[in-house]
């Protein structure tokens, strides 16, 4: 069996996960743009469309399988592990407050660099065909911290209603740890199930290069590149701005407020960011980012159990930034000079309607409409942007993912809950990589 601490290739020679995670999206780019190129009606329905679709919604689906038991489990013990309802109440308006701080400055950042560049001045129109788009309603605040409270705890678990799921699942642990002893066979048994689904995370793991293959591959082979040509500068202006939120922003609140490495952090998160880059779901990636946050960076799991699912519910520092660019873009578009409280009203929508809305594929054009509509921009403008969407998606996804494991690391630094050897040991805590979780009897 391979060494636990392997990262890399092993003393046996075989290739860590990550690589072949790494390798895997690679090829699945260059088949897809091959396939869209050849443009074969049996290729486009059978492999596409029917084997790649199925492979990679299966991969989904085993990921999204495991998030509501893994949350519910995990943040069970958190709440005993912490066992003081005072230090569970700081913990959680900690993350609130520095995911609504993190949503604010990203949609701040993307809208700076979008009023520098300019993009789309000049767009033609002509071709556009925006039928079919219509505005979502944008939620009251009221009916947002309202909605939290589920009626049915049952079928919150069953819609994943993540934000429900997580405010029972913490009434429930402050409820076993005021009966004191008598509940610690429930605390042991939820820890058990704990340990058994991370497990079954390893083994979902083993199947990844065959997931984000299909994933990657399905959709460069439905969209192509060539989709990107005429919207080029909303969509460098977008990059350019998710790359300085994810490579300058985040890692410099991390350094600022921790003094941990930043460059030691974003290698331990890479298995995340590309989880989550090919599910194009903050949801679905919640146990990858679970893993990596205690294993790699060394989160104690009182914390990371309540933050990261917590942020994959509300804190979409991507998707805000998106907003925050096509907002501009469109504005420039239609020739509307937004002005500052224009700017203001989309930084205060991006920032409600993230608290409001799942981390599922997609969600971000649903929100847009909320600020379009606010701002009054016409929503038909969203077909223009429509077809780069998905991809841009994965990257945002990945960015969202990055905001939620550095702010769970901030506040487990804060409370004294990381543990600073495993962070510093850069062969600490594989996402299972190799074969470093399975025994030895189940190694072929």
């Amino acid at each position: 069996m391979a060494d636990a601490t392997t990262t890399g290739p092993g003393s046996d020679g075989k290739m860590s996960l990550t690589m072949k995670i790494m390798l895997a999206m690679g090829l699945g780019i260059l088949v897809g743009v091959v396939f869209n190129q050849v443009n074969m009606p049996f290729i486009n329905d059978y492999v596409v469309a029917g084997f790649f679709g199925m492979i990679g919604k299966m991969f989904v689906n085993a990921l999204k399988m495991l998030v509501v038991p893994l949350v519910f489990f995990s943040l069970i013990g958190g709440v005993a592990g912490i066992g003081d309802v005072r230090v569970l109440g700081r913990v959680g308006t900690k993350s609130f407050g520095l995911y609504i701080f993190t949503t604010a400055l990203a949609i701040t950042v993307a809208l700076v660099l979008a009023t520098l560049i300019g993009p789309g001045k000049g767009f033609d129109m002509t071709g556009i065909d925006a039928s079919g788009i219509s505005a979502a309603e944008a939620p009251s605040v009221w009916n947002v911290f309202a909605a939290i409270v589920p009626t049915n705890p049952i079928a919150a678990f069953a819609a994943g209603e993540m934000l429900q799921v997580i405010f029972y699942t913490v009434i429930l642990g402050i409820a076993v740890l005021m009966l004191g002893d008598r509940s610690k066979p429930f605390i042991e048994a939820c820890d058990y199930m704990n340990e058994v689904m991370m497990k079954i995370v390893d083994l979902v793991m083993r199947a990844a290069p065959y997931g984000v293959f299909a994933l990657i591959a399905k959709t460069f082979a439905e969209q192509g590149l060539g989709l990107f040509i005429p919207v080029i500068a909303y969509v460098l202006t977008l990059v350019g701005a998710l790359f300085i939120h994810l490579f300058l922003t985040l890692p410099g609140m991390l350094k600022l407020l921790t003094g941990l490495n930043p460059i030691t952090f974003m290698k331990k998160m890479r298995p995340a960011q590309i989880f989550a880059f090919s599910t194009a779901s903050s949801n679905a990636t919640i146990p990858v980012t679970y893993q990596c946050t205690t294993e790699r960076v060394g989160v104690d799991e009182s914390v990371a159990s309540f933050c990261i699912p917590f942020g994959a519910t509300i804190n979409m520092d991507g998707t805000a930034i998106m907003q925050g660019v096509a907002t501009v873009f469109l504005a420039n578009v239609y020739g509307i000079d937004l002005g500052l409280m224009g700017y203001l009203t989309v930084i205060g929508m991006a920032v409600l309607a993230s608290i409001g809305t799942a981390g599922v594929p997609g969600v971000g054009l649903v929100m847009l409409t909320m600020v379009l509509t606010q701002v009054g921009l016409p929503i038909e403008g969203i077909a223009i942007i429509l077809g780069v969407d998905r991809l841009m998606d994965m990257i945002r996804t990945a960015v969202n993912i990055t905001g939620d494991a550095i702010v769970t690391t901030i506040v487990a630094k804060g409370e004294g809950k990381i543990d600073i050897a495993t962070f510093d040991n850069p062969n600490a805590g594989v996402t299972g990589e190799g074969d470093a979780h399975l025994p030895d009897h189940a190694i072929a």
